[in-house]
């Protein structure tokens, strides 16, 4: 059991230790990366590949704006993939949700706004 947390930029580092502080809560192990989808694809699916096979795992992917990251994730992938992606105010985050919420098809992207519901959902998924 473990989850892997995909960040966009170290930028996202503050929202993403609000995840972990909980994952760690719920004694669920959990590494973090730095990788973005429109800059590094290559860098994500080295992220990717060096998982491929596990068993009970749940990839985090924390990316605004623009969100191929999560996408990319699930489309790449066959574990679950939450995007809890950060948001600087409420009107950033109407703007911006869309990236995260619009997906192509076959890229199941599970969105939690919440980095504290987020780490609940994998806790979740885990069957905890």
């Amino acid at each position: 059991m473990k989850t892997v947390i995909i960040m966009g930029s170290t930028s996202d580092e503050p929202h993403a230790k609000k995840i972990t502080d909980k994952l760690d809560e719920f004694n669920i192990p959990w590494e973090q990366h730095a990788a973005s989808a429109h800059k590094e694809p290559l860098k994500v699916l080295e992220v990717l590949e060096a998982h491929q096979g596990e068993k009970d795992l749940v990839y985090i992917t924390i990316a605004g704006r623009s969100n191929a990251l999560s996408g990319f994730v699930a489309a790449n992938s066959e574990h679950p993939t939450l995007a809890c992606p950060p948001f600087s105010d409420k009107a950033d985050m109407l703007v911006n949700i869309h990236s995260t919420l619009q997906m192509p098809s076959n890229t199941p992207v599970m969105t939690v706004i919440d980095p504290g519901n987020c780490a609940l959902a994998v806790k979740r998924i885990f069957g905890g």
